[in-house]
């Protein structure tokens, strides 16, 4: 990939997250003013500089005095930590945007990653518990298989419906997270609950708890995220089921008289992005130690940015989710030194996939040129109309 092409396809996910930072700065100036009665109008830089170090351990800015001044100073043990944390933040956004992205590279919308997310930790947390007491490499292994398998499970149910009965897969996904919210919520309460934690939970997983590597929180998850994604890039670029996957989702009729079916592909390619969000959750679990009855995530939404940031690309994906993962990183030291809430990091993130729904509008603001015919794909994936979608 040329570097012309790399800037034609990054021009606009850069412009919309400049857009989405001034946007979220004029609501922290908003928001101070109700609050405080008073306009500091440096507070969004400051926020924005404590983001930053918290993401980093890096700071360019100086509050000594009551004046901001440019001082550019870092903390290598802070930065380490802080550094750790962010790439540990990222790991599962990795996973939730391939299984966003390699949904969209088949013409499929999967907006069921939460469900796929949910299932997969749960599945990873019943199978931790089974065999906790085993070696630490044979635990882990078979704990991360069972939560694949598990999101995998889930995400061949839409596939199947999309395939067999035409059912849309962003409605049938959308019924599918609550359904696993609530039953899993309902079986963590009532049949695998264990006696003793002041609240409901699964069993402790042991030694099927994922390992630390490195730092404070420098599990094995990550690495096996960052795996995945020259692994996906391969299967998608390189092998002959990507170019089926690719094709597919380009045009189905021309697909199905090639010789392809567009049935087995839409099934494998929906098993295969719940595979990815399953094997978030897990991370998930395997970090936490257990499944408590209410798991609240929202990793699986946050794959649909980072899916769109990225282009649906493995590796514009991977700098899409590491971005996100700095950002909720370091929104804790933003709110300790600035005062301004984490939640505005959700905020930001929903403007951010805002203007990249709104990528015409992108486009004119900033007068870029008109993208190369395919090369939004997604965003016609998203926009689409459903109904008589029945893969034959």
């Amino acid at each position: 990939m040329t570097l012309r092409k790399v800037w034609a396809l990054s021009i606009v996910p850069l412009a919309s997250i400049l857009l989405a930072l001034i946007v979220g700065s004029f609501i922290i100036l908003i928001s101070s003013v109700v609050t405080t009665d008073s306009l500091d109008l440096t507070l969004p830089l400051l926020a924005y500089e404590s983001l930053f170090e918290g993401a980093t351990g890096i700071s360019f800015l100086n509050t000594d005095g009551g004046a901001l001044s440019l001082a550019f100073a870092v903390d290598a043990e802070r930065a380490a930590r802080n550094l750790t944390s962010s790439i540990a933040a990222t790991s599962p956004l990795i996973l939730t945007g391939l299984a966003v992205g390699v949904g969209f590279k088949a013409g499929l919308f999967n907006i069921g990653g939460t469900g796929q997310v949910l299932m997969g930790g749960f599945f990873a947390a019943l199978a931790g518990a089974a065999v906790a007491d085993l070696p630490t490499p044979i635990a882990v292994t078979l704990a991360v298989l069972a939560g694949a398998i598990g999101g995998a499970i889930y995400g061949f149910i839409p596939g199947a419906l999309k395939a067999y009965t035409g059912a849309h897969e962003v409605v049938s996904t959308i019924m599918l997270n609550s359904i696993a919210a609530f039953v899993i919520v309902g079986l963590v309460n009532d049949v695998f609950k264990i006696v003793g934690p002041s609240f409901a939970r699964t069993a402790d997983i042991g030694n099927a708890a994922m390992p630390i590597l490195f730092g404070r929180n420098g599990h094995l998850g990550i690495l096996i995220a960052l795996a995945v994604v020259p692994i996906t890039y391969f299967l998608l670029y390189k092998t002959t089921l990507g170019f089926e996957i690719r094709t597919t989702g380009a045009n189905p009729s021309a697909a199905r008289y090639a010789g392809m079916s567009p049935r087995r592909l839409i099934i494998l390619t929906m098993s295969l992005c719940g595979l990815f969000a399953g094997l978030a959750g897990t991370l998930e679990i395997l970090v936490l130690g257990y499944y408590p009855a209410v798991f609240g995530t929202t990793i699986g939404f946050a794959g649909i940015t980072v899916a769109l940031l990225g282009r649906s690309h493995p590796i514009g994906i991977m700098f899409a989710a590491l971005l996100l993962g700095a950002m909720r990183a370091g929104a804790p030291n933003m709110q300790i030194q600035a005062g301004v809430p984490v939640e505005i990091i959700d905020v930001i993130q929903g403007v951010i996939l805002l203007f990249l729904a709104a990528e015409v509008v992108v486009r004119r603001l900033f007068r870029i040129q008109a993208a190369e015919p395919g090369a939004t794909a997604e965003l016609a994936t998203v926009a689409k109309t459903y109904g008589g979608e029945r893969a034959v």
